[in-house]
């Protein structure tokens, strides 16, 4: 009778391990680097792109960096994944985010702007319109 208690127990605990082991980043202080995706069923490779990086945000300007490189030799991948301290780093077309794992949940940190740049989310402001002149008072 305890065991048909403690099943669901068991079993839970068995499902959450299994949700929480999605493919984790290197945690290598100050290393940054370009995450190749494997083939269907393989681990992803991790490339050293450059060290002694003191913040994300430099990892992600050298993966940018090293994006428009090979956009400009010809390249046509858009989209690029990095790693950085045990979190890894998406760049698309909307911007810079960050997750912990690959398939989890992203943390949007840059923003594109109208020109393709770089810049954090609150930062960019748009023109606002000029009001309109107040109608003269009817005499």
């Amino acid at each position: 009778m305890r065991a048909l208690t403690l099943l669901p127990v068991v079993a839970g605990l068995g499902l959450l391990a299994a949700c929480s082991s999605g493919t984790k980043a290197p945690f290598d202080r100050g290393v940054c680097y370009a995450v190749e995706m494997g083939a269907e069923g393989e681990e992803p490779t991790f490339n050293v792109v450059a060290r002694d990086q003191p913040q994300i945000e430099f990892c992600a300007a050298r993966l940018e960096e090293m994006r428009l490189r090979f956009l400009s030799l010809g390249g046509n991948r858009r989209e690029l994944t990095g790693a950085y301290q045990g979190q890894f780093i998406f760049i698309d077309r909307a911007g810079v985010s960050f997750g912990k794992t690959l398939e989890g949940s992203r943390f949007m940190a840059l923003a594109r702007t109208g020109d393709g740049r770089l810049a954090i989310p609150g930062a960019i402001e748009r023109e606002l319109a000029e009001p309109a002149p107040a109608p003269a008072p009817a005499q």
